[in-house]
């Protein structure tokens, strides 16, 4: 693997003052000192509404806080389909989930399952390598998965005029009580997930489904600045230690031909943010990039009356629909957008329920804090203590939350974990609280007893832990 064992940005003397205050806490009477900057100094000191996550980093200049504005105003475009006077929008689909970045994250807020209103939830399509080259592909790290033949690598419901959307996702939910240790019961709704109405006939006998509604967007930045040692220093994926969990990194192909650490996306499967983005728009949106450059989508060759259609590419702005310039603007965007300020960090049910989860074994993955690196090309993001309670790894979560469908390293049962950061304000931003991968869970309890495989034990000593324990780790969760 290329990247570093050790951290080359700091000094001997630096490295000594990381570790320190990186050093997890012994001490839950009071608050840690720069607790509640859980961004670092670009952190979020705005009153908390309904855009509290859609704030830019408070540390950066006058001229990025121009190209920030920029890049929110292209996040909230509505792409329209081609042709189309309104040329700088066009290229929409033909095959699409949503017409603008912000249809799916909600203020910049986590998505939502689809019986809370107009979904912001996507149903991946996958398969295992069957060909002796996809196989090839995947011992590589060249490959994250293997697309259905037909319906590519998700299923698209919406499409622009001329063209018929894919097919429809149908959720059925079974309900399962369990029994905590105080005798109280919890209900736990098990989805079960199938596809109907499809207009290119069945799907391919291998494709699994799996679901994932949009996470938030918050801190995006400065999770792409912690050094890629910090965060292999907690891989431990034979588990030698014995304590049960066995994060593993994800690795997956630069596009410059090395091998890199993933750690955005629900598998951890994409390095960069930028990557991100320009994938989303190809595959969420139909729009094209120089990263991306796939003018038609999603749409397969098996789609021919979606591929006869009209694309957006226009010779004077290039040969994709979105020149690179868009791209850098709709990622420097994404890359800050600001974390907002932790609350009521000193309240003694906070502080209890900061201990419980220390106690329970929470931060196992949930790590909670990181110092950025030094040399990060942008002085905002570089040497920031940050809060994000994730280790970035991948960690099998067991049978009750597998998808089947491996992604790159993650296996159909291995899920990234996810950040903690704003997690309190879900309700606030997006007017729900449904979490997990796919929205599952209705509230943060459900989504801890969904917990399995490497979260089990910490799910079981939340399960045993008295009333009072259990609700002080909750405003300990709603504070961040």
């Amino acid at each position: 693997m290329a990247e570093p064992a050790a951290r080359a940005d700091l000094s001997a003397q630096e490295l000594a003052r990381v570790e320190a205050v990186t050093r997890p806490t012994a001490d839950f009477s009071r608050a840690e000192p720069f607790e509640t900057m859980q961004g670092g100094a670009g952190t979020s000191r705005k009153p908390v509404t309904a855009d509290a996550f859609s704030h830019p980093s408070a540390n950066i200049g006058f001229e990025q806080r121009g190209e920030f504005h920029l890049g929110n105003a292209l996040f909230r475009k509505l792409w329209v389909s081609s042709p189309s006077s309104t040329q700088a929008s066009d290229g929409l689909g033909p095959l699409y989930n949503a017409r603008a970045c912000d249809a799916c994250h909600v203020r910049d807020g986590r998505g939502h399952p689809p019986e809370f209103g107009p979904t912001s939830m996507l149903l991946r399509l996958a398969r295992a390598a069957g060909t002796a080259e996809e196989q090839a592909k995947t011992a590589a790290h060249e490959a994250l998965n293997f697309p259905d033949p037909v319906y590519g690598r998700q299923l698209q419901e919406l499409a622009v005029p001329g063209a018929a959307g894919e097919g429809r996702v149908d959720i059925r939910y079974t309900e399962h009580e369990m029994t905590l240790g105080d005798g109280s019961a919890v209900s736990l709704r098990k989805p079960s997930y199938s596809v109907t109405d499809l207009s290119y006939g069945p799907l391919g006998p291998a494709t699994t489904l799996s679901p994932r509604i949009a996470p938030p967007l918050i801190g995006l930045g400065l999770v792409e600045q912690i050094h890629p040692a910090d965060i292999l220093a907690n891989a431990d994926p034979d588990d030698r230690n014995g304590d049960g969990i066995s994060g593993k990194a994800a690795l997956v192909r630069d596009p410059a031909g090395g091998v890199v650490l993933g750690r955005f996306g629900w598998k951890a499967e994409q390095a960069t943010i930028r990557r991100q983005a320009a994938d989303a728009l190809a595959d969420d949106i139909g729009i094209s990039s120089p990263q991306a450059p796939r003018h038609w989508g999603d749409c397969t060759e098996a789609e021919a009356a979606c591929r006869a259609l009209p694309t957006g590419v226009q010779a004077r702005l290039g040969d994709t629909e979105a020149p690179t310039p868009i791209v850098d603007l709709i990622a420097f965007y994404a890359q800050n957008l600001a974390v907002p300020a932790r609350r009521e960090v000193d309240q003694p049910g906070v502080l209890a329920g900061k201990r419980a989860f220390t106690e329970m074994g929470c931060t196992a993955c949930h790590t909670p804090k990181f110092v950025t690196r030094r040399d990060a090309p942008d002085k905002a993001l570089a040497f920031q203590l940050i809060w994000p309670y994730s280790d970035f790894l991948l960690h099998d979560m067991g049978d009750g939350l597998a998808d089947g469908q491996r992604v790159g390293e993650a296996s159909g049962s291995e899920w990234r974990t996810p950040p903690l950061w704003g997690i309190g304000l879900t309700r606030t931003v997006g007017g729900h609280t449904f979490f997990l991968h796919d929205g599952r869970a209705r509230n943060l309890t459900e989504a801890i007893l969904w917990h399995g495989g490497e979260g089990q034990k910490a799910r079981d000593r939340f399960a045993a832990a008295s009333s009072a324990e259990r609700q002080a780790l909750i405003e300990f969760l709603e504070s961040l």
